[in-house]
């Protein structure tokens, strides 16, 4: 009789959550928000329309697609800084059409380098806090973008920034969902030197339909424009924050903004059914969607069901694997040893598989050992009509970042390096000079070498588990590119983190409206404990190449803002 009241109730709340959703199309899954959107010159998918506009606008002038992505991202640092700006890093991919190869850039900067791991001992802290000037790291958005524009843009940066300073000084309305999350914002952020200024002029954030303006991020773009990347990480911006840091008890330095650079990186695949999924290498978090669908791969998912318990139970099971490994090895590969090769290889997937068991959740799991021989963020993707394709995440971490605002420059500085661990001897150990673990990561997949899909879903821990199920709804459950991003999602919470907390108690699984009673009933029976869950299941933007009729299909999250639009 143990199974008792508690287990009964959670059972039965569980099953209060709706089973099904639908918008009543003539066509598609019941679940399809929308159709999925077609053109063949020019695609753009981001997280606010205007800043769609303003991508498709600079497609039209002739810009390749990193000049679309640069000009939406500066966009979105204004009608989105719940979730960019340039106080922010970057991470992308890009396929360039005339070499018929992927890049990687890793735009993500580093600690500072008079801040030691004594100094958080003699603080008394065993993790680093969320807000304020001990999380800030150096900015990379910007370093990002002009690396990406020297590679591959075409249009002077200062067109590409026009649209967002024009933006920046006449205003915009801002939308009901950034509405909600700048208000979230306030209590928190509100207290920090230079926020209220920026972002609450009047004394409250602007509400859904207000009018906006940020005259001071117009001034930062308008630098940007003038004198380049070195206008942020050598001239007047670089010399604000300095000053600003040092007047607040920060220690981001000129010194640290100077030595900045990005990193271009060789992106690495796994192969799934067929399909090749590319990441970039840690310190991000990328390689966790592959070491997902390598122990997957093992699995007939098409019949199991979307919505059955087998398939929710192998997945959450896989992602326990995956995420112990990330806890203990994912770190700035100058710092820490990574056995990248080894965590993607077959024989270890087939390893990690064996530990699941098909009608038990796992309380804990170790992480393996392969022989050595959150968040709020933007994701943005865009493609040309000369074939090439951008796949872009940007971020400042937590919504809005550390709320470190400097004085007339009209963005936040990250928190970036809260995701350090303060323990020492751990791959992902603080150090001066370190870039932190990194939970945003844009992805690419290719098909026999070719161009198929440039994708990603913003969301802290969401990403690497909603990348896996982006794809299994495409290649396994045969949806296409919208019905995938709308399909009700599986979120796991709860496993070990590279900011030392081990899981211990299984965790919780949380699932989106769309799954049945029957399923949830058969979970709980299993053993995982289900919560409900609301907002936390990612942005969804894609794009992709449709080489039979040559045109591209773009796709868009219902549960944001986004937009997809071509021409």
């Amino acid at each position: 009789m143990k199974k008792t009241l508690a287990t009964v109730s959670l059972v039965l709340g569980s099953l209060l959550v709706p089973s099904g959703y639908g918008f009543d199309r003539v066509t598609g899954h019941h679940f399809a928000s929308r159709s999925e959107v077609l053109a063949q010159n020019g695609m753009a998918a981001t997280s606010q329309p205007l800043a769609t506009q303003v991508a498709l606008d600079i497609l039209k002038q002739g810009g390749t697609a990193v000049d679309a992505a640069i000009a939406a991202n500066a966009m979105l640092g204004l009608v989105e800084p719940t979730g960019s700006g340039i106080g922010g890093d970057l991470f992308a991919i890009v396929w360039d059409a005339d070499s018929q190869q992927l890049h990687g850039l890793n735009g993500s900067g580093r600690s500072p380098r008079s801040l030691t791991l004594k100094e958080f001992e003699r603080r008394g802290l065993s993790r680093i806090p969320a807000y304020g000037p001990l999380p800030v790291s150096v900015p990379g958005a910007v370093d990002g973008w002009f690396e990406l524009h020297g590679k591959f843009g075409k249009l002077p940066m200062a067109t590409l920034l026009a649209p967002a300073i024009h933006y920046a000084e006449q205003g915009f309305p801002v939308t009901e969902l950034i509405a909600y999350y700048l208000e979230r914002s306030a209590s928190k952020l509100g207290q920090y030197p230079g926020f209220k200024q920026t972002f609450m002029a009047d004394g409250s954030m602007p509400a859904k339909g207000e009018i906006f303006r940020n005259p001071d991020l117009a001034y930062s773009y308008k630098i940007l424009a003038r004198d380049g990347r070195d206008g942020f990480y050598k001239g007047e911006i670089a010399r604000r924050i300095d000053a600003y840091m040092k007047d607040n008890g920060g220690f981001l330095s000129y010194e640290d903004l100077a030595s900045h650079r990005s990193e271009w990186v060789t992106p690495v695949k796994v192969s799934y059914r067929g399909y090749e999924l590319w990441e970039l290498p840690p310190n991000g978090q990328g390689i966790a969607a592959q070491q997902i669908l390598k122990m997957l791969e093992g699995y007939d998912l098409a019949a199991m069901g979307r919505d059955s318990a087998d398939y929710v139970h192998t997945f959450v099971e896989a992602k326990k694997l995956a995420f112990a490994d990330r806890a203990k090895f994912y770190a700035d590969m100058a710092f820490a040893e990574v056995p990248v090769s080894e965590l993607l290889s077959e024989s270890y997937a087939r390893e990690r598989r064996q530990q699941i068991d098909p009608q038990r959740a796992a309380k804990s799991v170790d992480p393996g050992n392969p022989a050595l021989n959150h968040g709020d963020t933007i994701y943005l993707t865009t493609a040309d009509r000369h074939g090439n394709m951008v796949s872009l995440i940007q971020s400042n971490y937590r919504g809005m970042g550390s709320g470190m605002t400097p004085e007339g420059l009209g963005f936040v500085l990250q928190d970036r390096g809260e995701l350090f661990n303060l323990t020492p001897g751990q791959a992902n150990s603080y150090a001066p000079g370190k870039r932190p673990f990194h939970t945003i990561i844009p992805a690419f997949v290719t098909k026999a070498g070719k161009p198929w899909l440039s994708f990603g879903v913003m969301g802290g821990a969401t990403q690497p588990q909603a990348h896996a199920q982006i794809l299994i709804n495409l290649i396994d459950f045969g949806m296409n590119l919208q019905e995938a991003g709308d399909a009700p999602r599986i979120l796991h919470t709860g496993s070990s983190q590279p900011t030392g907390e081990i899981m211990s108690d299984g965790g919780s699984v949380s699932l989106e409206n769309g799954f049945s009673a029957d399923t949830r009933r058969e979970l709980v029976q299993r053993g995982h404990r289900l919560q409900e869950n609301s907002g936390s299941y990612g942005g969804y933007q894609a794009i992709m190449w449709d080489a039979d009729n040559g045109s591209y299909v773009g796709a868009s999250e219902s549960r944001k803002d986004g937009q997809a639009a071509g021409y």
